[in-house]
């Protein structure tokens, strides 16, 4: 069977798709929709009871959430997104969990650009705007003084923050003052990988 990524490209499936590329390593992708014909069918609630994507399917072994597929990933395959040792493993978990956190903060904002009408939407977005920047201020130091986020080379830890980070492209003041986050999160979506995965979002 091998691995399987369950997940239209338009979802945060895109992560594991990045990842995946990066890796270059074989893998079927199942690009599901959302509802009954897709992640609320009986077959995908039998795989994933959560009834979310991404899903990931290892040969049986199903994993979900983005950030912790691609941490999978990573030590599964190695090589340099990898841990290098046990602590770039704990540091690489660590930045996880913390990225989980701006990943929900990045989505509540993102969609507050969608659900809240114009004229209402600078007052409602205030709040999240003003929590993340000072994640991103948070980041901006760390990045200046070591690059990247692990190890001073690009791995899983730094995609799967920039997956997250995707979620501010609303709302780039909160970027306004980070010249360090906004070059690396550029060149992070520069990479070959990067390109070819979100080419599967636009096409």
């Amino acid at each position: 069977m091998g691995l399987t990524i369950y997940g239209m490209p338009a979802s945060r499936a895109i992560r594991n798709l990045w990842m995946l590329k990066e890796l270059g390593v074989d893998y079927q992708h199942v690009a599901l929709p959302f509802g009954p014909e897709g992640t609320k069918s009986d077959w995908y609630q039998k795989l994933n009871p959560r009834g979310q994507v991404p899903a990931l399917d290892d040969d049986g072994l199903v994993l979900t959430e983005s950030l912790a597929i691609n941490l999978y990933l990573a030590k599964k395959c190695g090589g340099p997104l990898a841990p290098a040792n046990a602590g770039e493993d704990g540091l690489m978990t660590s930045w996880g969990m913390w990225s989980a956190i701006l990943d929900n903060q990045a989505y509540a904002l993102y969609r507050t650009n969608l659900d809240v009408p114009e004229d209402m939407r600078a007052e409602a977005a205030a709040p999240g705007v003003a929590v993340l920047r000072g994640k991103i201020a948070v980041l901006e130091a760390h990045l200046a003084n070591h690059g990247f986020l692990v190890g001073g080379r690009f791995t899983v830890a730094d995609l799967n923050l920039i997956g997250c980070l995707f979620y501010l492209r609303l709302n780039p003041e909160v970027l306004a003052d980070a010249p360090t986050v906004r070059a690396w999160y550029a060149a992070g979506l520069a990479r070959p990988a990067a390109m070819a995965a979100w080419a599967l979002r636009e096409g």
